[in-house]
């Protein structure tokens, strides 16, 4: 007969038991959430499939369910990874001193805004998160409104309240479109390449060295868009002519 007994059956079930562990580490977990960041900022969300993802971390593909569930799972657990990034970054705009009459005081959002972003572009662990946000997050879909949602829009309001402040003037609304253009400017040079041909050589793509540049950038920008309004002139009042 084929059909095996409960003894038979009991040792299996041990022997897949005995399996488990070391098969599912926490090394595994991790290179799993690596080779998903890398290949997703590389060539996109949906380009990339979970069998893609489990050869490049070098793990069997029933590996990458059992840890994360479906795809778009794991695209969540990338950002929910790096979420202590934004954390930095809203503690670096709590520690600006928001002054609408210092004219440190913008530079200072600006810089507090972009810096973090480009360290993290620059070092080996960072690279392929920041070339995500970059890529990823600006297309319209269901996985990337759920991490702009969860993670970015709460930073984004904070980062608009503190330039309102600065920028007392304008309107929230219009300070909203200073901020949708300066981060225009940061995710841009994060995931250009062109910056090298057209350059002739001489630049290389997200090179941290301009940061600086690009305070003074969108600092320059915000300032010409959003205009502190020129005081008005007092009028010269003519003394009237007595008559004779």
């Amino acid at each position: 007969m084929n059909a095996r007994t409960p003894t038979a059956r009991k040792r299996t079930v041990s022997r897949t038991s005995a399996v488990a562990p070391e098969t599912a580490r926490p090394d595994r977990r991790q290179a799993i959430l690596l080779a998903a960041e890398k290949l997703f900022a590389q060539h996109g969300y949906h380009a990339v499939t979970i069998r893609q993802i489990a050869e490049e971390a070098g793990v069997p593909l029933a590996l990458v369910g059992y840890y994360f569930g479906p795809k778009h799972e794991l695209f969540h657990a990338i950002f929910e990874h790096w979420s202590h990034t934004i954390d930095e970054r809203l503690a670096r705009l709590a520690a600006v001193t928001v002054d609408p009459d210092d004219a440190r005081t913008l530079p200072r959002i600006i810089e507090a805004f972009t810096a973090p972003v480009l360290a993290l572009r620059a070092s080996t662990e960072g690279e392929y998160y920041a070339l995500l946000v970059a890529r990823e997050l600006y297309h319209a879909t269901e996985e990337a409104d759920r991490v702009l949602r969860g993670y970015f829009d709460p930073l984004a309001e904070a980062y608009i309240d503190a330039l309102h402040v600065a920028l007392p003037h304008a309107s929230r609304s219009q300070v909203a479109w200073g901020y949708q253009f300066a981060l225009g400017a940061l995710l841009h040079h994060l995931n250009d390449t062109r910056i090298e041909r057209l350059s002739r050589g001489e630049n290389r793509r997200a090179d941290p060295a301009v940061a600086p540049m690009l305070v003074n950038f969108i600092v320059g920008g915000l300032r010409a868009a959003l205009p502190r309004p020129k005081a008005a002139r007092p009028q010269k009042t003519i003394p009237r002519r007595q008559k004779p």
